[in-house]
Order: C-alpha cells, then structure tokens, then sequence
C-alpha cells in the first residue's frame, strides 16, 4: 500500500506509538481527517479508525481541551 523506504507499520494495534510512524497519503485537514499508509484514518481529535473498524478513542492530555472560535 505505501511506497516509503522504511516498511509500514502494521494497523493492527492497540495503541498511538504506531501510528506516529505511518506517513500521511491523503490529507483532509479542512476536514480533520488524515489517511495513513496503513489504511488507517487519524483523526485531529487523536483518535482513529483502523482499517478493520475498530477505533482509537482520543487520547488527549488530562486538562487538555477543544477551542472553539465563535
């Protein structure tokens, strides 16, 4: 699926340290979305959809939160 030199993190995993190697193919950040070269979807949020349909729950930090402009 992917082309870079280093071999693709596998998406069957259960946590966010794989996802930070995969590269970005498709980027939609006017949607908050981002396809990796696993097939998996991360999100802006810092969750994620694996390519088998489980999902990552955002991991934000504690304290952490959403702005939103008005």
């Amino acid at each position: 699926m992917c082309t870079h030199r280093n071999s693709c993190p596998s998406s069957d995993r259960s946590g966010r340290s794989d996802s930070d190697t995969a590269h970005i193919v498709a980027a939609h950040p006017e949607q908050g979305w981002y396809l990796l070269c696993d097939g998996a979807i991360a999100f802006d949020d810092t969750g994620a959809l694996l390519p088998d349909g489980r999902v990552i729950a955002p991991h934000r930090a504690p304290g952490e939160h959403l702005s939103i402009a008005a």
